[in-house]
């Protein structure tokens, strides 16, 4: 059996190997380290969970073991997809390195620019990174990748499924074309393969296990759920995941549990939290911070439950994860080798439960497609009770639309009386009372009045004073003086008409100015005094 210590590797590093507890390598860091270490290309293909990192991490640091780094020309280059996958990368370096001198810097979103411009600034012989953060750096012109001798790229087909495969064409024509390559990925889609044949020089191609295959230390399962109503098929799955764990009791140490969108994320953690589980959120809107202490306190084992989209399913190292719950089936076939294969991992045993509803249907066909084989269809658990709602109530019909309260308020619905159903017995026996129309409570029907013509009022004494408000004072008696116009007949002559104005005291009308006439056409112009006038007027200009 090949061990450690036949790879050729430094033995500073050798010894911080031995240090982590590991004494036998994998297949994949096997058959990929003396090629890297002779310094060819490597194409590695193999499942999650099998230690690509330790492959490409340990011949780095032997190769970059002699030399000196030089400021903002990092030695060597190492892409992930997520953030937490990068952070997980540097802490494999700080683990096997930890006897050397060689320097490194994390690029990832949600950090200042500042604290990485000072490392990048000093030197680095390992630089991490995101693409879009590296990028970030290079157009601010703080980073030159001139110098970079060795360049790894991490989970591809993740880097694929992001988006991320024009960027990694970018940067590949940043770097010095005589650079080692190193290339890992857990399936081969046709993209990858035309980067790989780009940009791969006549690399060693390792396949460890056939792509996109699970484990077989992991006992998937999938439950089907039908529930009554389509729109209760969210709350059904939640009732079924709950009733998941609990059946599976103490041994469920802690689990992943995946959903594909991200606000299905938080509603399924907080769902879990308001029923008395240990559980979290994560995903990639949430800021960088949160993320890394909520996976900090899923690692320590103080969370129990990670509520997590797929930035937790690709590369992300928890070895004791005992258990994986697909929420949701994912729509990518692939995805579901990567989630699942959270458990089970270093030769644990691990359980995968996947809840699925009728609508998933062609996701599954694709994904025992690509796994080539029929995942093994599970019960639902005992202690499972159909989701009535609890967490979500149903709302009345009319008040989830809106349409019956605005049916019945509606002129088109105010003229259609409802007749009793047929199935409603007692209705059917009571007799029916036909309201009457909501129309005649709004209609302004004024009978006509027998009582006699009321005396005109005497005039006012005197003109009230102006107040500020004049509109709003001359708008009062505004409806007796309707009662009055109402009261004239149409055809009777206008003098035999109560006289309003006169009575009200506002002046002759002008036609066209409405009931007020404007105060300066009232005024009298003086005339201007000719010169044999006396006219004292007020001195102009300044004395003096």
């Amino acid at each position: 059996m090949t061990r450690f210590s036949d790879l050729a590797l430094d033995p500073r590093v050798l010894q911080a190997v031995s240090e982590a507890g590991y004494e036998t390598p994998t297949p994949i860091q096997e058959q990929a380290i003396p090629h890297a270490l002779q310094g060819r290309d490597v194409l590695g293909i193999a499942q999650t969970g099998t230690g690509k990192t330790a492959s490409f991490t340990l011949p780095m640091i032997t190769l970059l073991g002699q030399g000196r780094a030089r400021a903002r020309m990092p030695r060597s280059l190492v892409l992930a997809p997520t953030r937490e996958l990068a952070a997980q990368v540097a802490e494999n370096f700080d683990i096997y390195a930890k006897h050397t001198k060689l320097t490194k810097a994390l690029l990832i979103g949600g950090v200042s620019f500042g604290e990485q411009d000072k490392l990048i600034d000093r030197g680095v012989d390992v630089l991490i990174a995101t693409p879009g953060r590296l990028l970030d750096h290079f157009e601010r012109g703080k980073l030159l990748l001139t110098g970079v001798q060795i360049m790894v790229v991490d989970e591809a087909d993740r880097m694929l499924d992001m988006g991320f495969i024009p960027d990694i064409e970018r940067i590949f024509q940043l770097t010095p074309f005589t650079r080692q390559t190193m290339f890992y990925s857990a399936t081969m889609a046709p993209e990858i393969e035309r980067i790989t044949n780009t940009f791969l020089t006549n690399p060693a191609k390792i396949e460890v296990a056939r792509q996109a295959t699970a484990s077989l230390t992991i006992t998937q399962a999938l439950i089907e759920v039908k529930p009554a109503r389509k729109d209760r098929s969210f709350g059904e799955k939640r009732s079924v995941l709950r009733a998941l764990i609990r059946a599976e009791g103490e041994a469920c140490t802690n689990a992943i549990i995946f959903c594909n969108r991200k606000m299905d994320v938080d509603v399924v953690a907080k769902s879990l939290k308001s029923h008395g589980f240990n559980a979290a959120p994560i995903h990639g809107d949430l800021e960088q911070s949160q993320r890394m202490k909520t996976l900090d306190a899923f690692r320590d084992g103080s969370l129990h439950l990670l509520v997590a989209s797929d930035v937790a399913a690709r590369g992300l190292d928890i070895p004791a994860v005992s258990h994986v719950f697909n929420f949701d089936v994912p729509s990518h076939p692939e995805d579901y080798v990567h989630r699942i294969g959270r458990t089970g991992r270093a030769g644990r045993l691990g359980k995968a439960f996947t809840i699925s509803v009728p609508s998933d249907e062609k996701y599954l066909k694709a994904i025992e497609s690509l796994v080539k084989m029929e995942i093994p269809r599970g019960t639902l658990p005992e202690g499972y009770v159909p989701d009535a709602g609890e967490d979500r109530p149903e709302r009345p019909r009319e008040e989830r639309s809106g349409r019956g309260r605005d049916r019945e308020r509606s002129p088109r619905g105010r003229d259609r009386d409802r007749a009793p159903k047929p199935h409603d017995e007692v209705a059917a026996m009571e007799p029916v009372v036909v309201a009457p129309k909501p129309e005649a409570a709004v209609e302004d029907v004024r009978p006509v009045r027998s009582e006699p013509k009321p005396e005109a009022r005497p005039e006012r004494e005197a003109r009230p004073e102006r107040t500020e408000n004049r509109r709003n004072d001359r708008r009062e008696p505004r409806e007796e003086r309707r009662d009055d116009r109402r009261d004239a007949p149409r055809d009777a002559p206008r003098e035999d008409r109560r006289d309003y104005r006169r009575d009200r005291d506002l002046g002759p009308s002008v036609v066209g100015m409405g009931d007020h006439v404007p105060d300066f056409i009232l005024r009298s112009f003086a005339i201007k005094p000719s010169a044999s006038d006396e006219v004292d007027e007020p001195a102009t200009g300044t004395e003096g």
